[in-house]
């Protein structure tokens, strides 16, 4: 009996119970209305899209999710394709579902997106009801779970009548598979359709998704205020175009970085210029006492516009370095003035 106990124990030791901090909303995360609706999100959400596939270790996974979610990050964003590989990132967090947060279920805030590329063939991608429902259902099953917080349609589909886009998130709605839905790099004329159509189905629109930073401010041209206008909240992915607004490439590229593996960042978008633009807001951002990530993520966070920011974590200390944004969200006129001075010229 005694041997017995000792190799339980010995197991526990090595694959102890989660148990979340019981400070996890008092440890400095602020929460924002999330548009016209009863739901407050994190300022900071977790976004699954490169460093929970397939690829990484379930252990470093495991260990950023549960950091966050002691940290008060309730926001888990995820898509049917990410990964990699296609839908590993799903599969990755519902074994985190199974083995740590089923308890704290109704705490969490989970999101799932189709439309982009999942599987071979005419209905692996875009916006018909087929692709919708058929991918919502394969996500359902592989992050463990009866429902998603809310679901997207991950892109505008030119071909597909947008009535049906919309009336198949009404649907997913009734249905009990998402308490809420969402629109995600829609223009903005497609969106108004959008907004008008759920509303009048007793379906808010509760999120826009778009990419938004300091480099990439397309979205101030009228879309953020017609969020804001429809009572839709705003969450920003991208916040540090994919590491360029970060310390990463001050002095060239990294052998380790996502510009040198070439993916999605490419060598050519380094240009002698942006180089530029990025040392001189490295150094406004030390002028404020933060680093260039935590300076771009505030600046995301400085109006009432942006209801959460994702970001994309490669490491618990990565994680944890982005948090700091939330400690100085305020910029004065000046500081505004020379951030976009910068980047404009």
């Amino acid at each position: 009996m005694a041997s017995r106990i000792f190799i339980f124990n010995r197991l526990d030791m090595i694959n102890p119970i989660y148990s979340p901090l019981p400070e996890r909303y008092d440890n400095g995360m602020k929460y924002r209305r999330c548009g016209k609706s009863g739901i407050l999100l994190p300022e900071i959400s977790l976004g699954l899209w490169h460093n929970f596939g397939d690829v990484n270790t379930f252990a470093n996974s495991q260990a950023m999710a549960h950091f966050a979610f002691d940290k008060g990050i309730t926001l888990f964003d995820l898509a049917n394709n990410y990964g990699p590989s296609f839908g590993s990132a799903e599969e990755t967090f519902g074994m985190i579902m199974k083995k740590s947060f089923r308890p704290y279920r109704d705490e969490l805030f989970i999101s799932t997106k189709a439309g982009h590329e999942m599987w071979p063939g005419p209905y692996g991608e875009w916006g018909s009801r087929k692709t919708l429902m058929n991918s919502l259902d394969q996500s359902l099953r592989r992050m463990n779970l009866d429902y998603v917080d809310i679901f997207y349609s991950h892109r505008y589909d030119p071909n597909t009548p947008l009535e049906e886009t919309l009336q198949t998130l009404v649907d997913i709605v009734r249905q009990g598979k998402a308490l809420y839905v969402g629109i995600s790099k829609y223009p903005k004329e497609a969106a108004e359709f959008a907004y008008k159509y759920l509303e009048e189905r007793d379906v808010h629109c509760l999120l826009y998704q778009g990419r938004y930073n300091i480099f990439n401010r397309e979205l101030e041209e009228g879309t953020l205020q017609q969020v804001k206008e429809y009572g839709t909240g705003f969450i920003a992915f991208s916040p540090l175009a994919q590491g360029l607004l970060t310390n990463r490439y001050l002095n060239g590229i990294p052998a380790d970085s996502r510009m040198a593996k070439g993916k999605f960042l490419k060598q050519e978008v380094l240009t002698n210029e942006v180089v530029l633009k990025i040392k001189a807001l490295n150094a406004a951002a030390v002028q404020r006492g933060q680093t260039l990530a935590e300076m771009a993520l505030a600046w995301l966070l400085k109006d009432d516009l942006v209801t959460s920011v994702i970001v994309g974590a490669s490491s618990v200390t990565q994680l944890a370095d982005n948090l700091k944004s939330i400690e100085n969200t305020s910029f004065s006129v000046e500081e505004i003035e020379n951030i976009k001075r910068i980047v404009t010229k």
